[in-house]
């Protein structure tokens, strides 16, 4: 199992989350300040940022066949996400965490600040 960070149309009411709403759902997070989080157009992307905020979100424990479908879902092997090592704050901080990191450009996009 992985533990992983979604923050935006994954989450529990989002439009995508029937594609983990089998998988467990481990507690509400959010990052250490190091992210941006854009509009991407009705969907989110966060990046790294120098000036980075806490980004909220959930953590899912997801098993294998729930990440390679989430890596086809986040376009993994087209260059649009990178799942990554993502660093929490508070109880969480301790464990490994992995997210989507956005790839391509975020010039022109609405910052949404720290939650979708």
């Amino acid at each position: 199992m992985t533990l992983v960070f979604v923050y935006g149309t994954l989450k529990r009411g989002g439009v995508n989350h029937g594609w983990i709403e089998q998988q467990e759902f481990v507690a509400e997070a959010r990052t250490v300040p190091a992210y941006r989080m854009f509009d991407l157009g009705g969907y989110p992307g966060m990046v790294r940022s120098a000036d980075g905020i806490s980004i909220h979100g959930e953590i899912w424990s997801v098993d294998e066949a729930g990440i390679a479908q989430l890596d086809v879902l986040e376009d993994t092997a087209g260059g649009e996400y990178e799942r990554v090592v993502v660093p929490l704050e508070g109880e969480q901080a301790t464990q490994r965490v992995e997210g989507y990191i956005y790839l391509r450009s975020v010039a022109g996009k609405r910052d949404v600040g720290q939650c979708w």
